[in-house]
């Protein structure tokens, strides 16, 4: 069965009837379909020999409570990115008119009830508009603290969210997204595995004995790639270990490769509190 939309709800009512489920890599098994020959006798015989000589490449199924809380959590994510548009649409309303604004202080609610007082030749239409946007605003707002909130509480993943904000530089977005992603961390056999799976290292070309490294690989975790991402901007100013290391990239001039070097340590780190099973210690206090 490959992963698909509905691979998780076929998965769940296939699992009480079957001895052992697996669900097949589709990434992996575009071979089959690139064949010239295509039908789904031919896909199952193919599926089945693979299966048979014990070679079938599967995907990792995460548990029926852990994909509940995930689905919550990329909701979330969603919401967000909403509310990150409705802020950029609400500057480029006024923009368009030609009213002046403190871009930091514009989603202040004090300040944008003073703003829309005292700007001038704005039409009535711009004002319902940004009154629309900021109520909408405010309730995409109150809704992803509440979605957080959820998550936060579930005694499920409670403690290994604890231990991963043990780490300067991990909030707990970052956090949950890693539990909820990775589900059993212990799947990674190594800290350079993990890396791949959240899109962290290029893509490898090699033939002839020659290497070629292309740009960041698009097979990958996307949801992870991107919080990873944005909490290594940000990480340096709370963690000096990460901010020595971002100071030794950024020295070679090249700010993206900093920024990844940075992602790919938070990953090394999150992995060996996941391994240890207790909270964050730096390597020379350690010692």
């Amino acid at each position: 069965m490959e992963a698909t939309l509905f691979a998780g709800w076929v998965y769940d009512f296939l699992k009480p009837h079957a001895v052992d489920l697996k669900v097949a890599h589709p990434e992996m098994l575009k071979a089959i379909t690139a064949a010239k020959k295509k039908n789904d006798r031919a896909d199952a015989e193919k599926i089945a020999d693979l299966l048979r000589v014990n070679l079938l490449p599967e995907c990792h199924m995460l548990s029926e409570e852990l994909r509940e809380l995930r689905r919550i959590l990329r909701y979330r994510n969603m919401i967000v990115r909403t509310a990150t548009k409705m802020k950029n649409k609400m500057s480029g309303l006024l923009m368009e008119v030609g009213a002046t604004y403190s871009k930091e202080k514009l989603h202040r609610r004090k300040y944008f009830n003073d703003l829309l007082e005292r700007v001038e030749d704005v039409p009535n239409s711009v004002k319902d508009m940004l009154k629309l946007s900021r109520s909408s605003l405010e309730m995409f707002e109150a809704v992803q603290k509440k979605l957080v909130c959820t998550l936060r509480e579930d005694k499920l993943i409670h403690a290994r969210v604890k231990r991963l904000m043990s780490i300067k530089g991990v909030g707990e977005v970052t956090a949950l997204t890693w539990v909820l992603e990775t589900g059993d961390s212990a799947r990674f056999h190594s800290a350079r595995q993990a890396i791949s799976y959240c899109g962290l290292c290029s893509a490898q070309r090699e033939s002839a004995g020659k290497d070629q490294r292309g740009p960041i690989s698009k097979k990958r975790n996307k949801h992870l790639q991107t919080i990873l991402i944005e909490a290594a901007k940000l990480a340096p100013r709370w963690n000096p270990q990460l901010a020595a290391l971002h100071e030794k990239e950024l020295s070679r001039g090249n700010h993206n490769r900093a920024t990844l070097a940075v992602a790919r340590k938070l990953v090394e780190y999150m992995l060996a509190v996941e391994r240890q099973q207790k909270d964050f210690v730096p390597s020379e206090l350690a010692a």
